[in-house]
């Protein structure tokens, strides 16, 4: 009787103990993100994005390619971050997500390819060019941004050396003036529109261009 009971305890003590390791395998297991952005132009810029992540506490394995814009990292599967939360992450740190890939811990594949088809669907009555001041990547990113958000904006492109935006827009909806204004709300003069002294001041080190008098 007494060797009954001892093999029962070793059977439970064998499958408590395999339990445990299941679990601490499972908490060690961990996701793949790859994210494509727009925007990144130097190190601050990566910095800046690399610190909006690391808010969230648990992102390990942070790798930046400046050159091609990819950024990696890896992330707890039990807490399973979905594609919209890392959007919106990229979107927090003043960047745009082009592209998301997850690959899951148990070794399914998730992806999301920026949909730019509706941004199409208004065909474009305008193109123009707005002079708009600015440093780096940092700045392209936010300047882009400020504009796209614009009802009516359906394409813009800031060229850091010659400090123009190009927009195509629909002038039904929206005008140079306003898109201008909009861009010096975010922290970026124009020659029809300037930026707020605290808000240019707010703005990292690296985005502190020569005021436009």
């Amino acid at each position: 009787m007494k060797n009954v009971i001892v093999i029962i305890l070793m059977i439970v003590t064998v499958i408590g103990n395999s339990k445990v390791v299941k679990a601490q395998n499972k908490n060690k297991e961990r996701d793949a993100i790859t994210v494509k952005v727009d925007g990144l132009g130097c190190p601050f810029c990566a910095y800046g994005l690399e610190k909006k992540f690391k808010e969230l506490k648990v992102v390990k394995d942070v790798k930046i390619e400046l050159e091609t814009g990819i950024f990696t990292f890896t992330y707890p599967a039990a807490d399973t971050i979905g594609i919209e939360k890392i959007k919106a992450q990229v979107d927090k740190a003043g960047y745009t997500p082009v592209q998301v890939d997850i690959v899951r811990a148990d070794g399914s594949i998730e992806t999301s390819v920026e949909d730019t088809a509706t941004e199409n669907v208004v065909e474009a009555n305008a193109s123009e060019q707005i002079f708009v001041a600015g440093n780096c990547g940092m700045c392209k990113a936010r300047i882009e941004k400020a504009a796209k958000d614009m009802e009516g904006v359906n394409e813009a492109n800031w060229d850091k050396k010659t400090q123009i935006l190009q927009v195509d827009f629909d002038n039904n909806l929206v005008s140079t003036d306003s898109i201008a204004t909009i861009v010096a709300t975010a922290g970026h003069d124009t020659n029809t529109a300037k930026a707020n002294d605290a808000v240019y001041e707010d703005l990292p080190g690296c985005c502190h261009y020569d005021r436009v008098k």
